[in-house]
């Protein structure tokens, strides 16, 4: 019976980006086969010098942690297993490599990988390893180091440095700069819950395309959403906080109203959504509704996450609230609805936000 064996691999950048891989590279596989993870022997003709008198059971990567910038690289090292369960590391110039996309990385012919300048958080990466008529896979996913993304400031939170990306980390600990405004502004074509303009139908453009497609795929299912609040500028967030202070106190303003400059509408990534089944009121009620349901389940398919949900108060410091809808992009958006996690605990983020 052949082996099959799955890794991960965990990298922390040192610079601005890292990478996580993960692999079922395992029992050997034809490398026309789509289904990595489900492999089947195949016979090969020529066998290596050095194991000639065994039969190999599979290719894979060795399981390393590596640490790596945007623009340094590191080595796949590939691995094979005979009969014996021997693993005997292959010579890398007897390997062959195919990379997809090209733009986001490349690799030598000795198996050194460097990430472009073009990686962003949510790419992948497929590597394929060719050794023998054998074939394994890895897939590369690119991650912001959080540490590298915010630097010191006057006041008593951080300002972030990554402002621009639709991946950007905005909390409790990791404030916008307080001119910060949005390049790409636009109004998606949606139904607002309010006539007359307003800064509130803004979101970024990209943000704004996916929005229109989730709102036209939820009205062919009969889903009746409308928008309530998208961008906020600074001074916009600095009145809705200290009104909501003034009537409710800070403490418990705070578990709903972010303190200004740490808002995410301030991104032009985040909307607040409702349904004329609840007035289009912001309140949890809409999570236990058919629209609320809804989103929680297709939100991902467009590129979008409930940012707070229900039982994370203690890691994104605020309280469940369905309504508010982040752009993050598709990729990093299914992996965060997939697994029920938040944006923190995407990115590893070590130290919890803790509700004040």
């Amino acid at each position: 019976m052949l082996n099959t064996r799955f890794f991960t691999y965990s990298i922390s950048a040192i610079v601005s980006c890292s990478i996580i891989l993960t692999g079922c590279e395992n029992t050997l596989i034809p490398s026309s086969t789509n289904a990595p993870d489900v492999q089947t022997k195949k016979e090969v003709d020529k066998l290596p010098h050095e194991l000639e008198t065994n039969e190999i059971e599979s290719i894979f990567f060795s399981d390393e942690e590596m640490v790596l910038s945007p623009k340094s690289t590191f080595s796949l090292e590939l691995y094979s297993i005979t009969t014996e369960h021997t693993e005997i590391e292959i010579n890398p110039m007897d390997i062959t490599y195919d990379i997809q996309p090209t733009n986001l990385a490349s690799i030598d012919d000795r198996g050194l990988l460097s990430l472009s300048n073009e990686a962003k958080t949510g790419n992948q990466i497929d590597v394929y390893a060719n050794y023998e008529g054998f074939t394994t896979q890895i897939t590369i996913t690119v991650k912001y180091s959080l540490e590298n993304t915010i630097v010191a400031s006057n006041s008593e939170i951080p300002k972030i440095t990554n402002q621009e990306s639709t991946a950007v980390l905005v909390n409790k600990q990791r404030s916008l700069e307080d001119n910060y405004i949005p390049t790409d502004l636009v109004q998606p074509n949606i139904p607002f819950s309010f006539t007359g303009e307003s800064e509130k139908k803004w979101l970024r453009e990209e943000a704004a395309r996916a929005l229109e497609q989730l709102f036209d795929q939820a009205k062919q299912e009969n889903i009746q959403l409308n928008g309530v609040s998208g961008y906020r500028s600074y001074q916009t967030q600095k009145s809705i906080f200290n009104w909501n202070v003034q009537e409710q106190g800070e403490e418990q303003a705070r578990r709903y109203s972010a303190y200004p400059g740490t808002s995410e509408h301030q991104t032009g990534l985040a909307i607040d959504v409702s349904s004329p089944s609840v007035n289009n009121v912001l309140e949890e009620s809409l999570g236990s509704t058919k629209e609320g349901q809804w989103l929680a389940e297709h939100a991902a398919e467009f590129g979008f996450i409930i940012r707070y949900p229900q039982d994370k108060e203690h890691i994104t410091g605020y309280a469940y609230e369905p309504w508010h809808l982040r752009y993050v992009g598709k990729e990093i958006a299914s992996e965060i609805m997939g697994h029920n996690i938040t944006l923190e605990e995407y990115f590893d983020e070590s130290t919890p936000v803790i509700t004040e």
